[in-house]
């Protein structure tokens, strides 16, 4: 049978060394907040369900741990006394004795599901307290593991460390697993009869083992168990995960010629084949289909870029655009809620935003769909095999059919018919010499405007 896991996610923290006006775990990693990155980790590790232990911007935090396929219960932790105590604001969670308690931290963003899958298996093998550990050149502040025989005999921090206990290099991240059904007998059973009268979640340890339970350790890489405490944190977690994400997909078959330049969203997904060139941002809800080239400087959110389609330089798809196969988006082109067919092609420095465009269409440059009256966005359907030419205005909401023409400099405000041709402008008219007097008015104009003496 399956062992269930309870995960406790501690996410009570006041924050103070973030200074930021809102709790730290909502500040985002890779458009995404650092509780939802863990949330999803633990949901990857068979958690069954999540104990989400809040205290400052509560509500927020608890929508921002809504985001994966997995129960989240919020418990508000009133007082802040420690780790321990953090724990055991969950308490009615853990009393429905779960197999294993997973006790993590809303603040570590990098966690996989890797690290805490091997403490979940150390719990079935026996052991009672699994600690998950982390080795580091630069263990100084951290509490060491103290290890003999396989087993955990201590978490020993810096300050009561020997020498020789100082010199090692396996640190305790904070994160551990606990045997279900022993967990409140533990948890209950922490003191704080310290400097600071706080229940320590480590006490843990020494507890199991004066009962007689096994307690060992785990190892997770270093930048998984980085926590995020200030902006510069924050930037550097920010850094790490997105070489690991970039590393993962150029592995899958897409390349990048400059990946440190390429910034992905938590949900960006590219096809094999593709080409990232240099400078490319994704925002959240990006899928990018097999064999399609993003060009450098391009902006891309919410939108699907079909397979063998190519986009930019410096384009910008916002939400609700649809590229589909073989469709070309160029330089300095925007495009937003609109759905481009197969085949199209919007070169330069256009943009078109609520619209339709047919399979084969070429719209010419400095073309702009007007959808917005002030009050409502209207929409532009265009349809296949048409061409729209440069510099023209089509005043939405408006159709313009299969095979038509709009001349360039229009401004289209009515439907145009099947293989018609559209124009939108005044007549040309040359006025001979009408130049040359205008400009010598405002020369006049200027002359006699000047302060005298000048």
């Amino acid at each position: 049978m399956e062992r269930t896991c309870l995960a406790i996610i501690l996410a009570a923290g006041d924050s103070t060394r973030m200074r930021s006006s809102k709790s730290k775990v909502l500040h985002e990693i890779a458009g995404r907040a650092m509780i939802g990155h863990v949330v999803e980790a633990v949901a990857l590790a068979g958690v069954s369900t999540v104990a989400l232990v809040v205290g400052r911007d509560a509500d927020a935090v608890r929508k921002a741990a809504a985001t994966a396929n997995i129960g989240v219960e919020s418990y508000l932790q009133k007082e802040r006394l420690g780790t321990g105590h953090a724990v055991l604001a969950a308490r009615e969670a853990i009393a429905r004795g779960y197999d294993d308690i997973l006790v993590t931290y809303g603040d570590v963003p990098l966690q996989t599901a890797g690290p805490l899958t091997a403490a979940r298996s150390a719990l079935a093998d026996g052991s009672d307290v699994v600690v998950i550990g982390f080795h580091t050149e630069k263990p100084t502040g951290y509490g060491r593991l103290i290890v003999k025989d396989g087993e955990l005999i201590a978490i020993r921090e810096e300050k009561d460390a020997t020498d020789a206990e100082r010199a090692l290099k396996w640190c305790n991240s904070g994160l551990m697993l606990i045997n279900g059904k022993k967990a409140l007998d533990y948890l209950t059973r922490i003191g704080n009869a310290n400097a600071k009268r706080e229940y320590y979640l480590t006490d843990v340890v020494e507890i199991a083992r004066s009962l007689g339970g096994k307690v060992t350790a785990v190892d997770a890489p270093e930048a998984e168990m980085a926590g995020c405490n200030t902006r510069a944190e924050l930037a550097l977690i920010e850094r790490f995960w997105q070489e690991r994400r970039r590393h993962e997909i150029m592995l899958s078959g897409v390349t990048m010629i400059a990946p440190e330049t390429v910034f992905l969203s938590f949900d960006t997904i590219i096809g094999q084949d593709a080409l990232i060139e240099p400078n490319v941002v994704f925002g959240p809800g990006v899928v990018i289909g097999p064999r399609a080239v993003i060009h450098a400087f391009s902006h891309i959110e919410g939108a699907r870029v079909e397979e063998n389609t190519s986009v930019g330089p410096f384009a910008r798809l916002r939400p609700g655009t649809v590229l589909n196969e073989g469709s070309r988006v160029g330089n300095f082109c925007e495009i937003k809620n609109a759905d481009i067919a197969a085949g199209a092609k919007i070169n330069h420095l256009t943009y078109i935003g609520d619209a339709e465009v047919g399979r084969q269409t070429n719209i010419g440059a400095g073309t702009i769909t007007c959808n917005y009256d002030g009050v409502n966005k209207h929409k532009t359907v265009i349809g296949e095999n048409a061409f729209i030419g440069s510099n023209s205005s089509l005043v939405a909401p408006v159709t313009i059919g299969n095979g038509a023409y709009v001349a360039s400099g229009s401004v289209i405000t009515d439907h145009v018919p099947d293989e018609a041709l559209a124009f939108g402008r005044a007549r040309q008219e040359n006025k001979l010499e009408r130049a040359r007097q205008i400009r010598e008015r405002a020369l006049a104009f200027k002359a006699s405007s000047a302060p005298k003496g000048t």
